[in-house]
């Protein structure tokens, strides 16, 4: 089936980054979809993407100078994590994995899916993503992967968080907030939205996030700068609990891919020091998926 149209495929030929990230650094934040005639995308897929099979976020992962990848199921693919799984299985331990199941899900299945690197599950809840599951429902797969040692990544936008933090500080695992919350940027760092979620972040230290995706929230554009005091923000003031990821292939993206190499550049100014820098892309990762 062809592209959903007006679908961006990702950068087909990315720049070589001017940072060089340290040794056994972590792209934790990145996917894998199809490639279609091996992994068809679901049924109830909300678009449809270009393949972008584990050969090429490898070869993306050595030429950006990373030594390992967090996969993260997409919704493209639903819950059906073939795909993902399959990455890890030919990645030679240099890939861990987070899933997306529903409560039918078996136990073996989990068991299998634990033993190939998952450590996590995702609960999405953008509304023109994905269907709304509810959240009793959350809370059973919450208890189940739990007992796996699995964390939770949480997917939202930040005007909804009122509505979400109940529930989410209610979760009984670690929780890892994908792109930072998708803050508004252009209503600026200290705005009280933003500032709620800092507080969260604070009053529960089971709480991580990913300071990724600049170019889903930039007004300006590329590098990104915009969006810097937000990365910053959060790498100086929670440096145990940021991780930092690609999002490669991009998927969504409305305007224009984003150059990879130029997202690696990013990380430099959100994390200006070498240890900051050590722990946003080797020490916390490892601690949160290698340990």
């Amino acid at each position: 089936m062809p592209m959903s149209p007006g679908y961006i495929p990702f950068h087909p030929n990315p720049s070589k980054p001017h940072f060089k990230p340290p040794a056994g650094a972590v792209d934790a934040h990145c996917h894998v979809f199809g490639p279609e005639a091996k992994f068809p995308y679901a049924p109830e897929r909300k678009y449809t993407p270009c393949d972008a099979p584990k050969e090429k976020l490898f070869a993306l992962r050595d030429f950006l100078g990373f030594d390992k990848n967090v996969i993260v199921q997409a919704s493209c693919h639903s819950k059906d994590n073939c795909a993902m799984v399959d990455a890890l299985q030919a990645a030679n331990g240099k890939a861990k994995g987070v899933a997306f199941v529903g409560e039918e899900v078996a136990d073996d299945e989990l068991k299998r899916m634990h033993d190939a690197g998952v450590r996590g599950v995702r609960f999405n809840f953008i509304k023109r993503l994905v269907d709304f599951t509810p959240r009793d429902v959350l809370n059973r797969i919450a208890a189940r992967v739990q007992r796996l040692g699995w964390h939770i990544v949480i997917y939202f936008e930040m005007p909804d968080l009122p509505e979400l933090e109940n529930f989410f500080t209610g979760l009984p695992t670690t929780i890892v907030v994908d792109h930072m919350g998708t803050p508004d940027v252009k209503k600026g760092v200290d705005h009280p939205e933003n500032q709620r979620f800092h507080r969260l972040m604070e009053t529960h230290r089971n709480f991580w996030v990913k300071v990724t995706c600049p170019e889903r929230m930039s007004l300006a554009g590329p590098p990104y700068d915009d969006v810097v005091p937000f990365g910053r923000a959060l790498v100086e003031r929670f440096p145990d609990r940021v991780i930092w990821g690609t999002d490669w292939p991009h998927p969504n993206m409305k305007k224009q891919a984003p150059d990879d190499g130029v997202l690696v550049d990013y990380i430099a100014k959100i994390a200006p020091s070498t240890a900051l820098q050590q722990a946003l892309l080797v020490d916390n990762p490892m601690r949160l998926y290698w340990s």
